[in-house]
């Protein structure tokens, strides 16, 4: 049913990244939180991480707002979902202001989800090397697209007192308000390396002083009542808020109504017990999407988190097994010290368990990674490369799997600095139509094990598919 409702919500945005938006965004969700408001955290695009900073900062988890991955159509019900009951929402932008899907023009942009959730945007600018010529930068962002509302400026890394003024001067000169001014602060940057910003799993400690620290500058340098009213001018939105139960009844694509199973949600308990998905998480395993737990839950099975890098046995009970993203190639010899979970998962996908496997959990199911003994599911053997591999991608099933039926088209994303070789088995995952045309994957028993990151909101089907392959497990 569509309903309109109304959160206050800001877009935070930038000419370019390495502007501060994730400083920005990360102090504002948090500087808010502090002050007893329910804060709906967001990310344009698909990066796992700053989600990770985001739900530290404001006790909940980080949601993806994806128009490439996801269909625009599902950017303001997925916003909905998870923004209900706040008192404010703050969508962390991606790469420019105006920057998209290669070759797509406002596809997945910054630019296009504030237009479909119908929010202002603070442009975040990096005014270190500038002083007047921050108007024309600024009045450029501002009209290039006339129904992108741009509502003010934060100044970030300002010099001094005087260059601030410049900068402010400038700027009331181009009718800009400047709603916030941050110096430069090296004492809070958070630590990056080969794939962004370290995840909050693996510094805890430091990454909760570190969100402190932010939101201590963000309420020292920004005017808060003055966001919070610019948040408050945005209008009601008009939309059905996505639920994991209401996908699951929706019609599936075409491959999934000519071969796939029923669409009923629970029919994986429905002749038994709630199957046990086991999750992979801990500091190797960080890259998911809350979605999916929700969507298998609704499927009917039971979530339960698992830590490769000290769980020795798979939870009791396991149906089935999902392994994502996230950075094994810096656990290299944790995870392969760890044997017996090794030889429990090698044992599990022998004997036909479904494994669903993306980027990291592919990794991690092959023979070696960097020289490491893995689990050996895969006839393959991974390594770290120089080269990164990064963009959307467009993909198709070809084959069965516990995952999807041959046929089933999925959009996805590629994010990674290994290689692993072959980069397809005997039976490949899926077949990429853009940019480039190749088979990628491997497929083999119940295992589904692939680099391309996925959005299950987009094709529900997934979920049930898999849960109904994990409830058929004896």
């Amino acid at each position: 049913m569509v309903t309109s409702f109304h959160i206050p919500r800001l877009v935070i945005a930038a000419p370019s990244s390495g502007s501060g938006k994730t400083t920005v965004a990360t102090g504002l969700m948090a500087a808010f939180s502090e002050r007893g408001l329910a804060v709906s955290p967001h990310k344009a695009g698909p990066d796992y991480i700053d989600p990770g900073y985001h739900a530290l900062a404001t006790g909940r988890p980080g949601r993806n707002l994806d128009a490439f991955m996801c269909g625009p159509e599902l950017v303001a019900p997925l916003f909905a979902h998870a923004a209900a009951g706040c008192d404010l929402a703050v969508v962390e932008g991606v790469m420019g202001l105006y920057d998209g899907a290669a070759g797509r023009g406002e596809l997945a942009s910054t630019a296009q989800v504030a237009k479909l959730l119908r929010a202002p945007v603070v442009l975040v600018v990096d005014a270190s090397s500038q002083s007047r010529s921050v108007a024309a930068l600024v009045h450029g962002f501002a009209s290039f697209d006339p129904q992108v509302r741009l509502g003010g400026v934060i100044l970030n890394k300002v010099g001094s007192d005087r260059h601030e003024v410049m900068l402010r001067e400038a700027l009331e000169e181009a009718g800009m308000p400047v709603l916030g001014v941050l110096r430069r602060a090296p004492q809070v940057a958070t630590p990056s390396r080969h794939l962004g910003l370290v995840p909050v799993a693996e510094r805890r400690a430091d990454a909760v002083a570190a969100v402190a620290a932010l939101a201590e500058q963000v309420r020292a340098g920004c005017d808060l009542d003055a966001l919070m009213a610019l948040a408050r001018t945005a209008p009601s939105l008009a939309c059905e808020a996505w639920s994991p139960k209401a996908a699951l009844e929706e019609p599936a694509s075409p491959a999934f109504e000519a071969r796939g199973p029923g669409r009923s949600p629970g029919n994986g308990a429905a002749h038994g017990k709630r199957p046990i998905v086991a999750v992979a998480g801990g500091p190797a395993f960080t890259f998911s999407y809350a979605e999916h737990a929700e969507l298998l839950t609704a499927a009917g099975a039971d979530v339960v988190t698992f830590d490769p890098l000290r769980d020795e046995a798979l939870p009791e009970g396991t149906t089935g097994l999902v392994i994502g993203g996230g950075f094994p190639e810096v656990y290299a010899p944790e995870l392969s010290a760890n044997e017996p979970l090794r030889k429990a998962v090698a044992r599990f996908a022998e004997a036909g368990g479904p494994v669903a496997a993306e980027c990291a959990g592919l990794l991690y199911l092959a023979r070696s990674l960097d020289g490491k003994p893995m689990c050996g599911v895969l006839d393959a053997d991974a390594r770290m490369s120089e080269r990164l591999t990064l963009g959307y991608r467009e993909a198709v099933a070809v084959s069965d799997s516990a995952l999807a039926v041959n046929g089933t088209r999925l959009r996805g994303h590629e994010f990674h600095r290994t290689v692993i070789e072959p980069g397809a088995g005997a039976t490949p995952a899926w077949g990429f139509t853009h940019p480039e045309r190749r088979v990628e994957g491997f497929v083999q028993q119940g295992v589904h094990a692939s680099y391309l990151h996925t959005h299950w909101a987009a094709e529900p089907s997934v979920a049930l598919r898999f849960v109904e392959a994990a409830a058929a497990r004896p």
